[in-house]
């Protein structure tokens, strides 16, 4: 393996060793033991709960080729699962609040735990349905379990910015840490070990195993409005209502969408993006190097989010403004490098290059998940959150079919063109919101309902 690799990775390592040793008072939020036991066992369940989705995703695709399935077959089962999360994660999101979170949550486990079994079968409609279940078990996985931890803490009574603190120790561990201690554990099953490319699926199940057993034992149960006995299209209403009521709702849902449209592209494309001539670069290490970028990312979060003083809606655009800059690099090496037309071989200049701008783009990703979850956390009403976090992942899991379904259609500098626009976009509404959340606090739902039934006479 060439030396640039490690050499970018120890970079990053020391980096991010430096971050973590070097914090202050000032980046640190002081706590209570009671939170601290409450935070742990969050950020445990939350750690297993990704290793158990971490441990799928790198071996997802090559499982279906060992089973003899082409791309197209394939790129079918990968919409499928999209496309369940696009029609049936609004329905168990708004299931979530009515019936309750922890039940979601156990929810979760049970759905993907089934849909790591299929897996086992080479058939193609058993496939397909784990892919649908998959698609229902990713919807919870981002919606149910922030629901949760955010009326837990504030049931029990808990200081508001501490949920900053949980959410970026849950983004560095879990969407960092264990994310390149699942890809390792995996290459060892597979590779390793030569248990089959199922190995990691088994493993997965275990993990999900022992985090629904941690859930059932100690977690309690907490709801959106179970005051109100709402049916799904009542429910449905009421989040569409509160979405078009307060535009910094729908501000946050159209930059969360365009930020996680252009990351989901991201995922596709940076394999062929770094090896247009079939190079042989090491995708597993790479994928840990981006990882530990986005450590690095959340490490930084951490230190923002500490400060009172710095508003997550303002730093937030340069954020965005910054991924757009990266994600433009493959652009820009196309037309001020000269490519080469050589065969296999080691990674480029160009590819070295757009290696570096991949790494700080994932960097930008580890900030972009806790300070979102912090603005959702301010923004979403408690009473529909999980319904009106799945409302915001609809036009996601639209566009990532879209491209899917149409990925050989455009060249790559097309795409990752697109989803420079894109975040730039996102960057001017970030701008837009900050605005607003400067003049306004953030809406009350409780006397956005009153103000409904005060008016509901009047419109009988």
């Amino acid at each position: 393996m060439e030396p640039f690799y490690f050499l970018v990775f120890g970079a990053l390592s020391a980096v991010v060793a430096a971050l973590e040793l070097s914090k202050t008072s000032k980046d640190r939020i002081t706590t209570s033991p009671a939170f601290n036991s409450f935070k742990n066992n969050y950020i445990l369940v939350y750690s297993l709960m990704m290793a158990g989705d971490w441990l799928q995703g790198p071996y997802v695709y090559y499982l279906y080729t060992t089973y003899g399935y082409g791309k197209g077959e394939i790129g079918h089962l990968f919409i499928a699962g999209f496309g369940s999360s696009m029609l049936f994660g609004t329905i168990v999101g708004s299931l979530a609040d009515k019936q309750g979170r922890k039940r979601a949550c156990i929810t979760y486990c049970i759905t993907y735990i089934l849909s790591c079994i299929t897996k086992h079968s080479p058939q193609y409609k058993i496939l397909m349905v784990g892919r649908i279940l998959g698609g229902i078990a990713t919807s919870l996985l981002f919606s149910a379990f922030e629901s949760w931890l955010v009326a837990e803490h504030n049931k029990r009574g808990f200081d508001q910015q501490w949920l900053s603190l949980t959410f970026s120790k849950a983004i560095f561990l879990g969407n960092g840490l264990v994310a390149i201690l699942a890809g390792l554990c995996g290459n060892v099953l597979v590779d390793t070990l030569n248990l089959g490319p199922v190995s990691p699926f088994d493993a997965a199940s275990c993990f999900l195993a022992i985090g629904l057993v941690i859930i059932l034992s100690s977690w309690t149960e907490n709801f959106g409005d179970p005051s109100e006995n709402k049916d799904l299209l009542t429910q449905f209403k009421g989040a569409a209502a509160a979405i078009a009521s307060d535009e910094k709702i729908a501000l946050l849902g159209a930059v969360q969408s365009l930020f996680e449209g252009s990351m989901y592209t991201f995922v596709f494309l940076w394999t062929p993006a770094l090896s247009p001539n079939s190079e042989e670069i090491p995708h597993g290490f790479i994928f840990a190097t981006f990882m530990l970028s986005s450590m690095l990312g959340s490490s930084l979060a951490s230190r923002l989010l500490a400060r009172s003083s710095l508003k997550v809606e303002s730093y937030m655009q340069i954020v965005f403004a910054v991924a757009a800059v990266c994600l433009f690099i493959p652009v820009l090496t196309s037309f001020l490098v000269t490519p080469s037309n050589e065969k296999g071989g080691v990674i480029t200049f160009s590819g070295c290059i757009q290696l570096l701008g991949f790494c700080a783009f994932e960097a930008c990703v580890g900030i972009f998940w806790p300070s979102i979850m912090k603005m959702r956390s301010q923004y979403i009403p408690e009473e529909a959150r999980s319904t009106i976090m799945n409302f915001f992942r609809i036009p996601l899991n639209i566009f990532v079919c879209v491209v899917l379904y149409n990925v050989d259609a455009f060249p790559i500098t097309v795409m990752f063109g697109m989803c420079s626009i894109f975040l730039l976009v996102a960057s001017i509404l970030q701008k837009r919101l900050s605005s607003i959340a400067e003049k306004s606090k953030p809406q009350d739902w409780t006397t956005h309902k009153e103000r409904e039934m005060e008016t509901a006479p009047l419109n009988a």
